[in-house]
């Protein structure tokens, strides 16, 4: 009975070798494949978190320099933060809020190169139309208008498409093209929402230019 088992262990063992030997090399790269993909989703989750943790903490100091009013030692932080961090969101949020703090403290020049990066390097759609919305209005600020216009088209996301209009309106009355100014600012209060507080900004600036807009007209059937 023992010699039995042991020819069928012995039979088990010479397939398993062949096995082996066939297959067996096609396994290890396998496994190893599978192994090493794994621990490189792993290691690019820790490394995600690590520079998302270190991004994190520059954006506190920046964001401490911004209220302080300190836009030297926030551009400073904003330059070590893109650098090194240049692909996370919260480089992109660095920008604006940087940006805005230069631009109050008469710095245009430095706001408009933040902002150029922003517009330039955020793989966010949103923070690339604020960024060229807010250079528009640097270029309006300047006089220089052909340049705030094309800040203007240059913005594609369609939740700023309002917006955009409202500041195309701004830049075409500085110019004195009030028609065109008109049609721009009609195009903005159409896109905003009845409940948005800025609509009414829109409508007085209509109003001021003699083409106050109708009243939102009740849908067909609906009693007034």
């Amino acid at each position: 009975m023992a010699t039995n088992l042991d020819l069928q262990e012995q039979e088990q063992l010479d397939e398993l070798k062949a096995f082996w030997k066939q297959y067996g090399n096609l396994i290890t790269w396998t496994l190893t494949l599978v192994l090493a993909g794994f621990a490189a989703w792993n290691g690019w989750n820790w490394w995600q978190r690590e520079q998302g943790a270190k991004a994190g903490a520059m954006f506190d100091d920046l964001d401490r320099a911004v209220q302080a009013g300190n836009a030297d030692q926030a551009g400073r932080v904003f330059a070590d933060l893109k650098e090194r961090f240049g692909g996370t969101t919260y480089a992109q949020q660095a920008g604006l809020l940087t940006a805005k703090l230069q631009a109050d403290k008469g710095q245009a020049d430095a706001a408009q190169a933040t902002l150029n990066w922003v517009a330039d390097k955020a793989s966010d759609d949103e923070y690339r139309a604020l960024a060229h919305l807010r250079l528009s209005a640097l270029a309006l600020d300047k006089k220089a208008y052909d340049e705030a216009l094309k800040q203007v088209d240059a913005i594609k996301s369609p939740e700023f498409a309002a917006l955009a209009n409202d500041r195309r309106g701004d830049i075409l009355l500085a110019q004195g093209k009030k028609a065109e100014a008109i049609k721009a600012f009609d195009a903005a209060w159409k896109a905003l929402g009845e409940q948005l507080d800025y609509r009414r900004v829109v409508e007085a600036k209509l109003t001021s230019l003699g083409a106050a807009p109708e009243a939102d007209k009740p849908a067909s059937g609906v009693a007034p």
